[in-house]
């Protein structure tokens, strides 16, 4: 009987590299199975997955209970950075190997991060407004990126890559991180002093017991009036509410939001729809044509690594 490789939603793969994928696979003993849709719900990914005995997650949340029905399955390979909604101590209790796709938006988040930076100091939106509502310059002056304090919360390769370009605009880049890293070009410093002294502070950490939370009210709070918040990483890392109400105080000059407590869509209540000088975006920070075919790529390497006993990825 043959073995199931299931896709339980689409990871953007190409039809060329899926149906060569599909062929490959056969060669070893197994089917490959691909939804072009998103599960609805924890019920109808579990059908997807039944008998599946590899399986390929975005980051669509899967629940420990829904794995308890499938107990053929021995991978998931996430086709993510993160991996906080995959339940990784069922996992790990249950022999089920996790991987994920490391490094596949680095490019992407970084260079998104630096337009976010940029489109604040312009105000490119508003300004983008006014002008299709046949207003003028009207005196208006923005802001450059060279000669700030750019403040990073988090130093894997995002956070190297984001940088090296804040590096290039001529700043002055101060870094928070567990793990230092010795480099002639950055500084590192403590959590509160970053806050108090950066005029951008972006992060880029995952979302951990240590982390959910971090960015609350007396962070926040040590920002300079001039400052900006940047987040392309987990939207649970930060207060929202917090944050909005800073905003709506001049506390902090903006914000750039890309990832929310919940995927997008959010809730028409959120904080943050109303709170001024902000980017909201529908967490597309990863979301290039370059990246999501790096991704894919990533994903069909960690299973072939796996099938030949060498994997590679691997979070638990």
């Amino acid at each position: 009987m043959s073995k199931r490789i299931v896709f339980a939603e689409p990871i953007g793969l190409n039809k060329f590299k899926a149906e060569n994928f599909k062929a490959e696979m056969q060669k070893h003993g197994f089917d490959v199975v691909y939804y072009d849709t998103v599960p609805v719900s924890q019920s109808d990914l579990q059908q997807r997955i039944q008998g599946a005995d590899v399986l390929v997650l975005s980051n669509h949340p899967i629940a420990a209970k829904t794995l308890q029905a499938c107990p053929t399955l021995k991978l998931i390979s996430v086709a993510f950075t993160g991996v906080d909604h995959v339940p990784l101590d069922y996992c790990k209790e249950h022999a089920i190997a996790v991987c994920n796709a490391a490094g596949y938006s680095t490019t992407a988040v970084a260079e998104l991060t630096l337009a976010l930076a940029i489109a604040l100091l312009r105000k490119v939106v508003p300004m983008d407004a006014i002008t299709r509502n046949g207003g003028t310059r009207n005196g208006f002056l923005g802001g450059e990126l060279a000669g700030k304090t750019f403040g990073i919360v988090g130093f894997g390769a995002i956070g190297q890559r984001v940088a090296q370009l804040a590096l290039a605009y001529g700043c002055r880049v101060v870094v928070h991180t567990r793990t230092p890293k010795p480099s002639s070009d950055v500084s590192f410093i403590n959590l509160d002093e970053l806050f108090s002294i950066s005029d951008i502070v972006s992060l880029h950490l995952p979302a951990t017991q240590q982390t959910v939370g971090l960015v609350n009210r007396r962070l926040i709070s040590l920002m300079k009036p001039t400052s900006l918040l940047i987040n392309t990483a987990r939207g649970s890392i930060v207060d929202c509410l917090a944050l909005s109400q800073a905003l709506e105080q001049g506390q902090i000059a903006g914000a750039a939001i890309d990832v929310y407590e919940h995927e997008p869509p959010i809730e028409t209540d959120h904080p943050l729809l109303k709170a001024p000088n902000t980017i909201l975006l529908p967490h597309i920070a990863y979301a290039t044509s370059e990246a999501i075919d790096k991704r894919s790529d990533i994903v069909m390497d960690n299973i072939r690594s796996w099938i030949l006993q060498k994997p590679q990825n691997v979070i638990v």
